[in-house]
C-alpha cells in the first residue's frame, strides 16, 4: 500500500509541472511580439479585454450580486 501513496503523492508535482510547462511554452510564443510597441498594446489590450470577459461572464452565470 506503500506504494500507491507513494504513486498518488506524484501526481500533484506533476500537475504543477505541467502548468508551469504551458505556460512557459506560450510566453515563448508571445515575447517576440513585445519587442513592436503596436502589437504590444494590441497584445495588452487583448489580454485585459478577455480577463474581464472572463470576469463578467463568471460574475453573470455564478449569479455573484453586490450586496
Amino acid at each position: 500500500m506503500d506504494g500507491f501513496w507513494e504513486n498518488v503523492s506524484r501526481y500533484p508535482r506533476y500537475m504543477v509541472s505541467l502548468i508551469l510547462g504551458i505556460f512557459f511554452f506560450l510566453w515563448q510564443q508571445v515575447k517576440p511580439l513585445f519587442n513592436n510597441p503596436s502589437t504590444a498594446i494590441a497584445l495588452l489590450g487583448l489580454m485585459v479585454g478577455g480577463f474581464f470577459f472572463l470576469y463578467f461572464t463568471l460574475k453573470a452565470m455564478l449569479g455573484i450580486t453586490p450586496v
